[in-house]
């Protein structure tokens, strides 16, 4: 059987060489006479200390995109089409193909005249570039070869500015200037200087400055490869005042709100000035025309604003600010079908949600969700139906009610404090029932929480401020619990523990950063960009100070209760950190490492399920399915509490994925998965599970695998393959799957929304 796996393997990469050669025989055939193919593009430096990586921006054509970088791909659905257009499998196999890229020369000098000049703007004045063609039959590959010359510097730094209330602005944030003597002379900083100017004036009132006023002069005369730089400041002037005078700083007179809404849908007046951070009596801020925008985007209730200075008539210096609101549409309503398949159970769950973005005409948001999901429960033997039941079958109703609040409402809080972040104050409650032939199971959530941003959305915080959850178990099967709960040579503690009532009073902090501002894209083929995020949440330690303070009830395990039921008491942190590497447009590397560590004490010897930790599946190692994977080295026999066993405390993921576009919308990943998950203490039902220092590291599990992403940009469907590499729970020739590879026993593939990390 292995040998003819390998045949397998062999015969399909041979395919796939022979397509690929025979796509790249058919080349020439769209290739018009005494033109070439774009084969390769690079940039060369004579001088290392210049960065090539940024010129690629100027290169006009680049050649056919390569599947990782190697393969041209892409480029083969558009060779095999015909040359008759009106065919629809040739027009098909073009949309989705990509066009061989024909060499321009014209649009060649016209990169190297680019780069040529980006060099020499970065302070190499006699920078030389020049463009190489090697051409092999039909294929052609072009070098842009630069040869920097000295570096030039500048020696000398003044400022020149008439304007004494400019000038005194500009000495006050000289701190923050860039320029310096011995500097190189990079234009790019030049033009940074001046925004930066630009920026600081627009924030001290001078409403009609802008970059043009700020230039510089330089003399390069002066030898030994050194420049005499001038900062200059004119004076103002338009073509309403071409007489040049000193410039102006305005003052905010009035605040105007203007609406086109309907009265019912407008939002009350003190919610926009919360929001509008331009004060009247204050100084024009630029900035605070910035933050105005972004607050009032991010109010659910408003579809769109513009922001208008008009000048006071009776006073030239002072400016009436006129905001105009136009508000989204108040109701919505949406409905979702969705397929479920819990271990082959095949189902279906309706999902009815309203939303009212302006409930108290303050953009309050008010959410209602209806869910109800139903799944044929097969090979389930030997279970008794509870009185009034029909069925074995899976059945699930819950209620979600929720209602945000676009400001902090919680006391103490000041004024610009709630002006300057994007803040959302949320309550909601939760029902949700569960009909199952084993048990049913109810739980009841209340929580209240605050979540606040910049306006750029980099760092983002959330404070769960009180999250109460009451879970409590209305029926349970005879079978069940005689198989599991009660037998005592076969009782799981984690199994009993999570089928008994529980009380769950939490509180929990989050933050998240991005080193991009978040723009809503999910298919982000790396920007050399990174996030991180940072999780820690504790639960039961008020309940316990006040339980142990005034010796309430303590049930069989010696757990303080309230009103007779258990509560659960533990502390856990989490920590996620992604990182992207850009090689070009349409290929990338992604890393990821995640780490979390939760731990029972006091009222509490085993956390509650849903804080557990769990390894597999489409977002963890990939090799394994969902809640296949640990703890440790355990290996689970019975799949009907698996899902149990196969959960712990600590669990740490690292992941390496590289990506790549293919064709049409479709992306490419290859990724290389490990991890694992154990438990703090060593419990009976997961041998092998308990996490030490010493041989944790063995105990990793490693998969490898192939994905395909249809990528829409707001939205990515993902579908992956992975294979274990390295299993834990095996010894000998079974420990390494890589090597002895047995496709029923390790594959695993995997359908889900959006990238992993």
């Amino acid at each position: 059987m292995a040998m003819k796996r390998h045949l397998a393997v062999i015969h399909s990469l041979l395919l796939l060489a022979v397509l690929l050669g025979m796509a790249s025989c058919s080349v020439s055939r769209f290739i018009p006479e005494d033109e070439y193919l774009l084969n390769d593009v690079k940039i060369h430096s004579s001088d290392k200390s210049v960065s090539t990586t940024p010129l690629l921006g100027y290169v006009q054509q680049h050649p056919n995109s390569r599947w990782f970088s190697v393969l041209k791909v892409p480029m083969v659905p558009y060779l095999m089409s015909g040359r008759d257009s009106t065919k629809r499998i040739n027009r098909f196999l073009q949309r989705v193909g990509e066009a061989p890229v024909i060499y321009s020369q014209s649009k060649a000098l016209k990169a190297r005249e680019n780069i040529e000049a980006a060099v020499r703007n970065m302070g190499y004045l006699q920078a030389n570039v020049d463009l190489m063609e090697r051409k092999r039959g039909f294929k052609l590959n072009v070098l842009y070869d630069i040869k920097p010359g000295p570096l030039y510097r500048v020696d000398t730094l003044q400022q020149v500015v008439n304007d004494q209330g400019v000038l005194q602005l500009l000495d006050s944030a000289s701190a923050s200037s860039q320029l310096y003597v011995g500097m190189p002379f990079d234009m790019n900083e030049l033009d940074a200087e001046r925004s930066r100017i630009n920026r600081l004036l627009r924030r001290q009132g001078y409403y009609q400055f802008n970059k043009e006023f700020v230039r510089f002069e330089a003399d390069t005369t002066l030898g030994n490869h050194r420049v005499a730089l001038s900062l200059l400041v004119d004076d103002y002037h338009s073509a309403a005042q071409p007489q040049f005078g000193p410039h102006r700083q305005f003052w905010i007179d009035s605040l105007r709100f203007v609406s086109d809404s309907t009265s019912r849908n407008m939002l009350r007046e003190n919610v926009l000035r919360v929001k509008t951070a331009i004060r009247p009596g204050q100084l024009y801020n630029e900035q605070q025309v910035q933050e105005t925008y972004a607050n009032l985007s991010a109010l659910g209730a408003v579809m769109n604003s513009s922001i208008a200075m008009q000048p006071d008539t009776a006073d030239s210096t002072r400016l009436n600010a006129v905001i105009a609101v136009t508000t989204n549409r108040r109701h919505t309503m949406n409905a979702e079908v969705e397929g479920t398949n819990t271990a082959g159970d095949f189902g279906a769950a309706v999902v009815l949600s309203y939303q009212n973005r302006n409930l108290f005409r303050g953009s309050e948001l008010l959410s209602v969700k209806l869910r109800g999901a139903y799944e044929a429960i097969k090979k389930l033997e030997g279970y008794e139906k509870k009185a009034g039941s029909r069925n074995h079958h899976y059945i699930e109703y819950g209620a979600e009610v929720s209602l945000a609040f676009p400001d902090f409402k919680l006391p103490g809080i000041s004024r610009d404090f709630r002006r300057n972040s994007n803040a959302l104050s949320e309550i909601a409650l939760m029902y949700n029932s569960q009909n199952r032939p084993e048990f049913h199971r109810r739980v009841v959530t209340g929580a209240w929480r605050y979540r606040w941003s910049q306006h750029n959305r980099q760092r983002q915080h959330r404070i769960d401020l009180i999250d109460l959850n009451y879970v409590f178990m209305p029926w349970i099967s005879g079978t069940f619990k005689r198989d599991y709960l009660d037998d005592v040579s076969s009782r799981n503690a984690i199994l009993r523990y999570n089928y008994e009532d529980l009380f769950i009073m939490r509180w929990g902090y989050t933050f998240s950063y991005s080193s991009q501002p978040l723009s809503g894209a999910t298919g982000n083929y790396g920007t050399n960009a990174y996030s991180l995020r940072f999780n820690i949440e504790t639960a039961g330690n008020l309940l316990y100070g006040l339980t142990t303070l005034f010796h309430t009830n303590q049930n069989s395990q010696g757990q303080y209760t309230l009103f007779n039921i258990a509560y659960a008491q533990y502390a856990k942190c989490d920590f996620d950190f992604s990182k992207s590497f850009r090689f070009s447009p349409t290929n990338s590397l992604s890393l990821h490492f995640g780490l979390g560590v939760a731990v029972p004490y006091g009222n509490s010897r085993i956390l509650p399920y849903e804080k557990r930790y769990f390894s597999g599946g489409a977002n963890s190692v990939r090799g394994w399915s969902v809640r296949g994977l640990g703890p440790g080295t355990f290996q689970g026999e019975d799949g009907r509490i698996d899902f149990i066993n196969q959960t712990g405390d600590i669990k740490l993921d690292m992941n390496l994925e590289y990506r790549s576009h293919l064709f049409w919308k479709i992306d490419g990943a290859a990724f290389i998965d490990a991890g694992n998950i154990w438990t703090i203490r060593d419990y009976p039902e997961q041998p092998g599970g308990q996490f030490r220092i010493q041989t944790f590291w063995r105990q990793l599990a490693a998969s490898y695998g192939l994905g395909l992403r249809l990528n829409f940009n707001y939205f990515i469907l993902r579908l992956d393959a992975g294979m274990k590499a390295v299993n834990p729970a095996y010894t000998g020739k079974q420990h390494f799957p890589i090597i002895h590879p047995r496709f029923k026993r390790d594959f695993a593939l995997h359908f889900a929304v959006g990238l992993p990390f």
